[in-house]
C-alpha cells in the first residue's frame, strides 16, 4: 500500500472515529485541501435532476465554498496556523476568501438565496417538480386534487403580499400579477365533451410539463440513435479543431508538421502506431483519479462537518 493509500485509509479511519493518530496527522493537510476541492465541485449529490432553474448547481458550488472557508478558518484560529505542514489547506483559504469577499458576488448570494426560498414555497403549493421529489421534471405533483393546491397557492399568496419580509419588492409584486393573470388557467374546471362514447371531461394541463416531457423523450430517443449529446458539445468541438487547423495555412508551421514530406497523408503514413500507443498509456498513468474511498466520503451527508473535531482535537 503506497503512502498515498495509507493518508486516505487513515482520514478515513479518523472522520469514522472522530481522532487520528499522531504519526499519520501529518500527512492529512495535502490530503485534506486536495479533497475539500473535488468535494466543492461534486455539486451532483445536491441537485435533482430538474435542471435551471429548479437546480443551481453554482449557488451550491459557492455554499460549499463558504462551508470550505468557515472550517479552514476554524483551523485558523489554532496553533495548528503556525504549522508549515498547513500551507496547503491556507492556501485554499486566501483563494476562496478573495470570492468571500466580493460585494457583487454576496449581494447576488444573498438575493438568489432569498428567491430560491419563495420559489420553493411556490414548488410546494402548486405540486410541481417538489424539491424533495425523486421524478426530476416528470413529477406528476403526487396526485393532489386541484381544490388542496389552489388552497395552498392562495395562502402562498397571502403570505407573500402581507407577512413575509420580500413583501412589496417589485420581482415578488410582478410574480404574483402572473399569478394572477393565469389564475383561471391554472384552476379551470374539467371541460365537458360530448363524444358518439358519451360525455367525457377534460382536465386542462395547468403547465406545458407534459408536452415538455414528450419533447425531451423525443431528444432521448434521438440521441441514442445518433450518438450526439447535444449541439454545444459539437459546436465547441468544431472551434477547437478549426484553431488547429488554421495553423496549417502558416507556411512555417506547415513545413514543421511535415518534416520532409509533399503532404500530410504521406506525414501520417510514417507515424509509428506503436509508439502512439505507448505514448497513450503513459498519460492514462498520469492521469490524477480520485482515489474510491475519497470518492465514497465526499458523497457522505456533512462530509465537511466530520473533518472540524479531527483538527479541534
Amino acid at each position: 500500500m503506497g503512502a498515498n493509500d495509507k493518508a486516505v485509509q487513515a482520514l478515513k479511519a479518523g472522520i469514522d472515529k472522530g481522532e487520528i493518530a499522531i504519526s499519520s496527522f501529518h500527512q492529512m493537510p495535502d490530503l485534506v485541501a486536495f479533497t475539500m476541492i473535488h468535494w466543492a465541485f461534486d455539486t451532483s449529490g445536491q441537485v435533482k435532476g430538474y435542471g435551471f432553474p429548479f437546480d443551481l448547481p453554482h449557488l451550491v458550488f459557492y455554499q460549499r465554498l463558504q462551508t470550505i472557508y468557515s472550517v479552514i478558518e476554524q483551523i485558523r484560529h489554532t496553533p495548528l496556523h503556525g504549522n508549515k505542514s498547513y500551507r496547503p489547506l491556507f492556501q485554499l483559504f486566501r483563494l476562496i476568501h478573495r470570492i468571500m469577499e466580493d460585494p457583487t458576488l454576496n449581494k447576488s448570494v444573498t438575493q438568489m438565496e432569498e428567491k430560491v426560498e419563495v420559489f420553493e414555497s411556490l414548488r410546494k403549493a402548486l405540486r410541481i417538480a417538489l424539491p424533495e421529489g425523486k421524478h426530476g421534471l416528470n413529477d406528476d405533483g403526487q396526485d393532489t386534487d386541484l381544490k388542496t393546491i389552489k388552497e395552498q397557492v392562495e395562502a402562498f399568496r397571502e403570505q407573500l403580499t402581507t407577512e413575509s419580509p420580500v413583501s412589496g419588492k417589485d420581482p415578488y409584486k410582478k410574480m404574483i400579477q402572473q399569478i394572477d393573470a393565469y389564475w383561471e388557467k391554472l384552476f379551470a374546471e374539467p371541460i365537458a365533451v360530448n363524444t358518439p362514447n358519451g360525455r367525457v371531461f377534460i382536465q386542462p394541463q395547468r403547465t406545458n410539463n407534459t408536452l415538455e416531457r414528450f419533447f425531451r423523450d423525443f431528444k432521448r430517443r434521438n440521441r441514442k440513435k445518433s450518438g450526439t449529446v447535444s449541439l454545444t458539445k459539437t459546436l465547441r468541438t468544431i472551434l477547437s479543431d478549426t484553431l488547429l487547423v488554421k495553423n496549417l495555412d502558416n507556411e512555417e508551421y506547415l513545413n514543421i508538421i511535415l518534416d520532409g514530406c509533399n503532404t500530410l497523408e504521406e506525414r501520417f503514413a510514417k507515424i509509428d502506431s506503436t509508439l502512439v500507443v505507448e505514448e497513450f498509456k503513459k498519460a492514462k498513468k498520469k492521469s490524477e483519479r480520485l482515489h474510491p474511498e475519497l470518492k465514497k466520503m465526499i458523497r457522505e451527508p456533512k462530509f465537511l462537518e466530520k473533518l472540524r473535531p479531527l483538527f479541534a482535537a
